[in-house]
């Protein structure tokens, strides 16, 4: 863990599979800095839409439905937590049902709205407490803290990131032929559907340093965030 330089804000945007968790969480625990995924907040708001039994593409009634739960995210990276209305849902916002329709729920203005303020509290609250903190999502630079003293934008190619992301849903080793093909599908529809929608789309800001992981290790990565942080802090 790394307490020698001042605190800072980094934002971390990127599509699914090119490593965010696992870098901004990696990053997050050398520093000893916060931790917070914003993915998981809006799949925990999907989660919620799904259990009311509310449809998820109706736009007016995820908009009306969206100031009920209570979402709470845990900030530390050894652990970080995701609940609704006091229930961990970890495990379950994992899950295809909602990976299939977070989209359209964080496509929703209302949503994005009341996640976007809780997660600038969020970064707020760290830099208050004399913490930096390492916020990971797609619209992280561009819209929620465009401010940030540093900005990341991570990639990788689509392959790479499908055999990543296959890998991660494997229960038994490596993944076959047909699953990663599958997975790439489900990442080329999922990044062009975040990058076409009319609020907040998955774009790379111009002050981002963009980070291609296709050919880097985890520890690799984490290594040039943690420098580049190093030096935005002098």
């Amino acid at each position: 863990m790394t307490n020698d330089i001042r605190p800072l804000v980094v934002a971390v945007d990127g599509p699914a599979g090119s490593g965010k968790s696992s870098v901004c969480r990696g990053t997050a625990a050398r520093l000893g800095w916060h931790y917070l995924d914003t993915g998981a907040m809006y799949r925990a708001m999907t989660w919620a839409v799904l259990a009311a039994g509310i449809d998820p593409d109706d736009e007016q009634a995820v908009a009306g439905f969206a100031k009920q739960p209570d979402i709470s995210s845990g900030v530390n990276p050894y652990q970080p937590t995701i609940e609704v209305d006091g229930i961990d849902v970890s495990e379950e916002i994992r899950e295809d049902r909602i990976t299939s329709a977070v989209s359209a729920v964080s496509a929703v203005p209302k949503v994005r709205q009341l996640l976007v303020q809780k997660q600038r509290d969020a970064a707020q609250t760290a830099i208050r407490s004399g913490m930096g903190i390492v916020v990971e999502g797609r619209d992280i630079t561009t819209v929620v803290l465009p401010n940030a003293q540093l900005k990341i934008f991570l990639t990788a190619d689509p392959e790479v990131r499908a055999q990543r992301r296959a890998l991660e849903q494997s229960a038994d080793g490596a993944p076959a032929v047909a699953a990663v093909q599958a997975t790439e599908a489900a990442l080329a529809r999922r990044d062009q559907l975040d990058s076409t929608r009319q609020t907040s789309p998955l774009t790379k800001a111009t002050d981002a340093i963009e980070l291609d992981t296709s050919t880097l290790t985890l520890d690799e990565v984490i290594a040039k965030v943690v420098e580049y942080a190093k030096q935005a802090a002098q």
